[in-house]
């Protein structure tokens, strides 16, 4: 019982905040405009309803393969925050490049070790990669599916570039 009010107690701050979320993505022209759609009370509910959508994906995955289904969304969002989280460190290394050449000002605060740690914690990063895949399993699937992941990623960017410039048109307008 503890562990299902827990599990629904996640799924509604996960609904109420990528609701919200992606209303504002719509609001800029980073998301499906449908998502911004609110009812009378002022709930984002275009945006619940695809979150819902992606959340029935995960219990159809539970479905066809309920001793994997677990291990295999974990990998996937494994793969979302080593991602996240090696864009920082590629974005603070090409920043921490652009203040050396003197086209940037640096701030106050540096980072410790600078570029070295950029560089350790990518090495760390990719690390965890090779071990993902080396696990066999979901594990290598998902790592073997990066390439499809980030075909859908850059597709979608080009999708929504030119709605996000008209978007930027307007409101400079």
């Amino acid at each position: 019982l503890v562990v299902l009010t827990a599990a629904m107690s996640s799924l509604n701050s996960g609904l109420y905040s990528t609701g919200r979320i992606l209303r504002s993505m719509a609001m800029s022209g980073s998301a499906p405009k449908f998502t911004s759609v609110m009812s009378r009370s002022q709930v984002p509910y275009g945006g619940i309803l695809l979150t819902s959508g992606i959340c029935v994906l995960g219990v159809g995955l539970n479905f066809v393969v309920p001793a994997d289904a677990f291990e295999i969304v974990l990998n996937f969002a494994a793969i979302g925050i080593l991602s996240t989280w090696g864009m920082i460190m590629i974005c603070h290394l090409l920043f921490w490049k652009k203040t050396q050449e003197g086209e940037l000002t640096r701030p106050s605060y540096r980072l410790p070790g600078s570029p070295w740690t950029e560089l350790v914690t990518l090495a760390f990063l990719a690390s965890v990669l090779v071990l993902m895949y080396a696990d066999g399993g979901a594990g290598r699937t998902t790592v073997l599916c990066l390439p499809l992941i980030v075909a859908a990623l850059v597709a979608g960017w080009y999708v929504i570039r030119g709605r996000l410039q008209r978007t930027s048109a307007k409101a400079d307008a």
